[in-house]
């Protein structure tokens, strides 16, 4: 049954059963009861050709388990390995509006330092590692709309406060896939954060890693991202293939 299901994901039209037969390995006749099975209970249906497509029943338990997946807690394993990996704080953040909103984190606990991003804090888009993310995702129109609407205010002395640099700083983001704050929302608090997108590939949340100035590692980067990506997967998300 897995086999059948398998193979007639991979098709975009009703597939013959003997082309189904061939594609999974099974005898002519064990495929037809088989698909028989699926065809009473809704998994697949049955053209009047004799050919076969995935049935409605399979979008109806798709629509069932997205709406029990939860953002806060499918990510929450991701964030606690990531946090054993590198022993500092793990945010999750999530766009309202101008702003991010952190979620969910996990506590370093190495340091006194004070880090802002705590359940509920809000910081805005063009000073945060998570916010860079969203503005790249919006496009240049809507970045320049941003800017006049909010006038770039500063949290510190290395916030980003002019529209030139601030496309030249998601330019970097957009090439390199993962956001960086580095003294902008906090002084001596750093953070690399990379896009969690969900099932339609939509940008929902950002991962980052948050450190005090002097323990910033920037070659943590591709295993943030890399998290990132997991939690994506988690989410339903299929990253395009290359090519």
């Amino acid at each position: 049954m897995m086999k059948l299901l398998d193979v007639l994901a991979q098709h975009a039209d009703p597939v013959a059963l003997k082309q189904l037969a061939i594609e999974t390995g099974l005898h002519p006749s064990t495929a037809h009861r088989i698909l028989g099975a699926m065809t009473h209970s809704g998994f697949v249906e049955r053209s009047d050709s004799g050919s076969y497509r995935l049935g409605i029943r399979l979008l109806e338990l798709g629509s069932l388990v997205k709406s029990r997946i939860s953002l806060r807690e499918t990510a929450m394993p991701y964030m606690l390995k990531l946090h054993a990996a590198t022993g500092e704080s793990v945010n999750l953040g999530v766009r309202a509006g101008d702003e991010i909103v952190y979620v969910e984190r996990t506590s370093s606990g190495r340091a006194s330092v004070r880090v802002v991003h705590i359940v509920g804090a809000r910081a805005p888009l063009h000073t945060t590692a998570t916010g860079k993310l969203f503005l790249v995702e919006d496009g240049l129109e809507r970045i320049r709309d941003y800017a006049r609407r909010t006038g770039l205010p500063a949290s510190t002395p290395a916030s980003i406060t002019a529209l030139p640099a601030l496309e030249k700083e998601l330019d970097r983001v957009r090439r390199h896939g993962v956001g960086f704050d580095l003294d902008e929302v906090e002084a001596g608090v750093r953070c690399i954060a990379a896009g969690i997108r969900d099932d339609n590939g939509e940008l929902i949340a950002g991962l980052s890693l948050s450190t005090p100035s002097e323990r910033f590692n920037p070659d943590w980067a591709p295993l943030v991202r890399e998290t990132a990506d997991q939690i994506s997967g988690a989410l339903g998300y299929i990253a395009p293939r290359a090519g």
